[in-house]
């Protein structure tokens, strides 16, 4: 069970307990308040707090652009220009506050995004839960022969059950030794700063992650893209589900010129004026490498 019954009890009481406020609200994300969302086995997300709406993405942008843009323009097409035209400070001005449940490897992944605030569950203070994360047979896939960072086809029925008896039987091994070098029966008992040491990547950790909306666009750019790794792109779309809520105008235009978009270089677009024209293109005309080459292709088909 991801969420433990300590923790739902919390989740109950601070729903059951709504506050007045005059400070703006999302209807949307009042809704996800708390609640928490499944991902993996024994993951989850779930938001803490929030500030900000698409209202306010827009009185932001209208500071700068001075009285009456109201009256021109309305908050959605506003919202398009600033997506459009690489608008950022705009976006920051909405933040969100997340509680999440991940595996180790896939936070040493998600922490690369240096743009927020995180605070993760000492090891140091407190003993880590008996819970690691196991694939689903149809997750365990071979090395890509094309990708040195992605997975290629599936592995066999019988070569996944093998795997998964060897993650299991780690990861069972490395918990009965960590209990046990921390454990004071009649001994003095290792430190758990560094019990832990012994403990493999798929155990689970938790933090509170707060980012600003631009920023938070950026890493669900990536990470909820289909070629981001499955473990943490899923982590990616339980979010993009609470964001589409939350601000809708703003996520609609994320997903229309970020998610759905595409960028082509200068010699992209010439290569492109010039097929428009009629003209048959090859690579080895194009000024451009063969994966440069590959990828403006697949960025037209």
């Amino acid at each position: 069970m991801p969420v433990t019954p300590e923790q739902q009890a919390e989740i109950d009481e601070l729903r059951a307990n709504p506050r007045p406020t005059l400070r703006a609200v999302s209807e949307g994300m009042e809704a996800h308040l708390y609640k928490a969302y499944d991902v993996l086995d024994h993951g989850f997300i779930r938001v803490i707090d929030y500030m900000g709406d698409d209202a306010a993405i827009c009185q932001a942008a209208r500071v700068s652009y001075g009285k009456g843009t109201k009256s021109v323009q309305n908050d959605e097409g506003l919202i398009r220009y600033l997506m459009r035209h690489w608008h950022s400070t705009p976006f920051e001005m909405c933040e969100i506050k997340l509680h999440v449940k991940l595996p180790v490897f896939v936070a040493r992944q998600w922490i690369r995004h240096r743009t927020a605030n995180v605070n993760e569950y000492s090891a140091r203070y407190s003993i880590l839960d008996r819970e690691f994360y196991i694939p689903q047979p149809e997750q365990l896939a071979a090395q890509s022969v094309v990708n040195n960072q992605g997975r290629g086809s599936a592995l066999t029925a019988a070569e996944s059950a093998r795997v998964l008896e060897i993650l299991k039987g780690d990861a069972a091994r490395t918990y009965d030794h960590y209990e046990e070098m921390i454990s004071d029966e009649g001994k003095q008992g290792l430190a758990r700063e560094l019990a832990r040491m012994n403990l493999p990547a798929n155990i689970y950790t938790q933090w509170y992650w707060k980012v600003d909306l631009h920023n938070l666009f950026h890493f669900l750019r990536l990470r909820a893209d289909a070629h981001a790794q499955y473990e943490i792109r899923v982590y990616a779309e339980a979010i993009c589900k609470v964001v589409a809520d939350w601000v809708p105008a703003a996520y609609g235009a994320f997903e229309d010129y970020r998610m759905g978009g595409g960028v082509l270089s200068a010699r992209g677009l010439a290569c492109l004026k010039r097929m428009l024209a009629g003209e048959e293109l090859a690579q080895e005309e194009s000024g451009m490498s063969k994966g440069e080459w590959r990828e403006f292709q697949a960025l037209l088909s």
